[in-house]
């Protein structure tokens, strides 16, 4: 029972998690008529910067001192996070939300491929097929070649990428590598690009709104990241991690609510086969490692 309960509150906050990154987005793309893309990010970024410093000095992770190995890493992963970031929001600034995070789900299956192509992790026959499926799904979504296909749907994929270069530098850092850490300097990084890159054009007055939003917005992905964290702690992962995919319910909430978006039934009909697949090829993968601690 104990166990159950613990599952049950890693997935709670998982859930919680996804929730607090698509509000993110939602608050973001509220601003988006008025703002410009790197206006709101260096605005956001210092908001999140200092909310991401108190907690890293609260949880002693300031005075951590990295290995010239872990920054030369830490590079790699910020690159990755700072090109998936200018990539995804130039996606939402400009697609329906839900749209932009069903493309978002193929992610796992990304990262699935890269590792057994790049990292030389073990992939069954079975979840190279939920890979092409799954890629399948996203080719529904994205609709290349008819009238409902958006050029911008390729920054999506292309955030879909940076983030699957992401997740690969992650897995080789150190385990004493603070996360807050890792998030502190990503976050100084990607607030500076964008604050440089954002007085190349002329800024856009702030109202007390957008301020509210952005401030907001700073809020949900800190929560998002706190909440992340605890479903890993509580929970097991093989458990907590399928309750990734409840932000594309959060997002097609969000934007039925607040944007008046209708998906159409090719979108759903992708969404549904990407995750799917997703959610298989994590079953089969927590199978394989389960089979191999066995061994």
């Amino acid at each position: 029972m104990h166990e159950h309960q613990q599952n049950m509150k890693g997935a709670i906050f998982m859930m919680v998690s996804m929730a607090g990154f698509v509000l993110n987005d939602t608050m973001i793309k509220l601003v988006s008529g008025d703002l410009l893309m790197f206006q709101t990010i260096f605005l956001r970024g210092v908001l999140a910067t200092v909310l991401i410093a108190l907690l890293a000095h609260n949880k002693g992770a300031l005075t951590f001192r990295p290995t010239r190995r872990d920054l030369n890493i830490i590079g790699l992963r910020t690159f990755a996070e700072m090109g998936a970031t200018f990539c995804f929001l130039s996606a939402l600034f400009q697609m329906p939300l839900a749209g932009v995070t069903a493309i978002l789900q193929s992610l796992p299956l990304a990262v699935t491929l890269a590792a057994a192509l790049f990292l030389g992790e073990k992939v069954g026959w079975r979840r190279y097929i939920a890979i092409i499926l799954g890629f399948l799904g996203v080719m529904l979504i994205i609709r290349p070649g008819t009238s409902g296909f958006s050029i911008h749907s390729l920054w999506a994929l292309g955030a879909v990428g940076f983030v699957t270069l992401r997740e690969l530098s992650t897995r080789k850092l150190s385990p004493e590598t603070p996360s807050l850490y890792v998030a502190l300097i990503t976050s100084v990084v990607i607030t500076v690009v964008a604050g440089a890159l954002s007085f190349t054009q002329e800024w856009q007055e702030v109202s007390t709104v957008n301020a509210l939003y952005l401030s907001l917005a700073a809020v949900f992905i800190l929560v998002a990241y706190i909440a992340g964290v605890a479903a890993m702690r509580y929970g097991e992962i093989a458990f907590v991690s399928p309750f990734r995919f409840s932000a594309l319910i959060w997002a097609i909430l969000l934007g039925l609510i607040v944007f008046k978006d209708v998906l159409d039934i090719w979108t759903i009909s992708g969404s549904v086969v990407v995750v799917g697949t997703g959610v298989f090829t994590f079953y089969r993968e927590q199978q394989t490692r389960r089979k191999i601690n066995k061994g």
